[in-house]
Formats: structure tokens, C-alpha cells, sequence
């Protein structure tokens, strides 16, 4: 199957085979559960020393006849810190337990449970990896995550131009989008920056950043823009490509391409 190379007017500078790899079936379980699997939390919780770093010695028995007993005395049988004696009378505060002072957490946050201890098998990352590509390339999963899209707004996937892009300046490198993908995605190509609704803005999110379009690049071709996301074959992943959702918009270069096709395999 062929496809068109966009030149950096938009126009088609020629035509080239497409991968093998554009056209796998494309697995969103795979893909969900990649993307699980990469989640991290910071784990948060007590010391575990917390609370139960005292002098008290053991729980008060209750038998007579028995030094340091708490018999006859009315105490609860919990551990006790000695502050001063005299003979064997003393005088004592509770400690480590939770309803005393200075004492250890009821039931404090775990931080054992908040790591993510999820595994992924490399031919289920390598499958993964090969259906977030294909959904790149495929009209029905690119409408079905923008909204705003429908297929028929939608001339031709992947879309592939000319490595000579990553040399244009910023201004330029925007004009010679606009031309290749058309007003309608162009409107979702770039960083969309707007300040957050509710209280979340006052803890320390103020901003939230749409996706936008995500430009991959040979492992020796550089780019540096802040319009948009970029990223190189060699550090490519699904997350990269599929988070928040199968059909991100994505253009490539024609080197990113060639090295691609030498990675996964397929027609050249």
C-alpha cells in the first residue's frame, strides 16, 4: 500500500510504501494496560519508627505479687513509660499505643500499597507499542478521540513529510503545518494553554495543557519548539503516542519512518 510524502507546502512531493506495521489490528486492552502499568504515585506515610521510639518496656500485667504490677490500681494494660519511682510505687504515662500521647498512628497511609507493582511482557509491549502506531493511521480511532473531528475532515493518515521540516524556524515550521494538515486540524495541532475551572487552580494546577499534535524524528534529527510535542524514534513509546487515548495526531518524518520500518520491520 502507498501513501503520500508531503512536501513543506503541503503539496505531495512523491510517494512511498507504507509500512506494514500502519495497518496491525489494533489491541486497546494491550494499550490500557501499558499505560497502567506505567503509572507512578508518590508514596507518602509515617516513619515506621513513628511513635514508638520511648523507653516503656512491655504491656502492665495485672497478677499480684508481681514487680512493676498494675493490680489493684485501675490502669489499663497498655505499654507505660516510667518517669520517676519510689520503692516500687511509680509513677508512669501510657506510650506507643494510638490513644496516647505521642504515640503511633491508628492507621496511618501504607506505603507499601501505593506502588505500583504491575508488569507488562515484552511481546505485549512490543504489540502495544505496534497498535498505538496503527491507530495513528487510522481515521476511525483519530475522529473518535477529537470531538471536533470527523473522518471526512480527515485527507490522509499517517501523515509523513519531508525530513527537510526540522530545519524551518518556528514561524515557518506553523505556516507549513497549517498547509499539511488543513484549517480543521491544525485548530488541534497546537498546545492549547487556558487556566483550569474550580478550586484546583489554587492547589497548584492552575494551567491545563491540551496534547496537541506530536512530531517523531529520527534518532539525529533535532527540533526545538515549544508549539508542540516532539519526540524522537529511539525514546518512543506508547505513552508517547496513546495517553489519553488510541489515535493521537501524529506526523512523521521521512526519516523517522525509514528507522521505524528497520525497528519493527515491514515493506520498504
Amino acid at each position: 500500500m502507498k501513501t503520500k510524502l508531503f512536501d513543506l507546502e503541503g503539496n505531495k512531493a512523491r510517494e512511498i510504501e507504507l509500512p506494514e506495521f500502519f495497518s496491525q489490528k489494533i489491541r486497546e486492552d494491550l494499550v490500557a494496560k501499558i499505560l497502567e502499568a506505567g503509572k507512578t504515585r508518590q508514596p507518602y506515610g509515617p516513619s515506621p519508627v513513628a511513635g514508638k521510639q520511648h523507653a516503656a518496656s512491655g504491656k502492665i500485667v495485672h497478677r499480684r505479687h508481681v514487680w512493676k504490677s498494675g493490680y489493684g490500681r485501675g490502669m489499663s494494660r497498655i505499654p507505660r513509660k516510667i518517669l520517676s519511682r519510689r520503692g516500687s510505687q511509680f509513677n508512669w504515662v501510657g506510650a506507643e499505643v494510638a490513644s496516647t500521647r505521642g504515640g503511633r498512628r491508628a492507621h496511618p497511609p501504607k506505603p507499601i500499597s501505593m506502588i505500583n507493582a504491575k508488569k507488562v511482557n515484552k511481546k505485549e509491549m512490543h504489540t502495544a507499542l505496534l497498535s498505538a502506531l496503527s491507530a495513528t493511521a487510522n481515521k476511525k480511532s483519530v475522529s473518535k478521540r477529537y470531538e471536533k473531528l470527523e473522518e471526512k475532515d480527515i485527507k490522509e493518515l499517517p501523515f509523513i513529510v519531508e525530513s527537510k521540516i526540522i530545519s524551518l524556524k518556528t514561524k515557518d515550521l506553523i505556516e507549513s503545518l497549517k498547509k499539511i494538515l488543513g484549517e480543521k486540524l491544525f485548530m488541534l495541532a497546537l498546545r492549547n494553554k487556558k487556566i483550569r475551572a474550580g478550586k484546583g487552580k489554587r492547589r497548584g494546577r492552575k494551567y491545563k495543557t491540551s496534547a496537541g499534535l506530536l512530531l517523531i524524528t529520527g534518532s539525529k534529527e533535532k527540533i526545538k519548539t515549544g508549539a508542540f510535542e516532539t519526540e524522537n524514534v529511539k525514546k518512543l513509546g506508547v505513552a508517547n503516542i496513546a495517553g489519553g487515548g488510541l489515535g493521537r495526531l501524529v506526523i512523521y518524518t521521512e526519516e523517522a519512518i525509514k528507522e521505524l520500518q528497520e525497528r519493527f520491520g515491514g515493506k520498504k
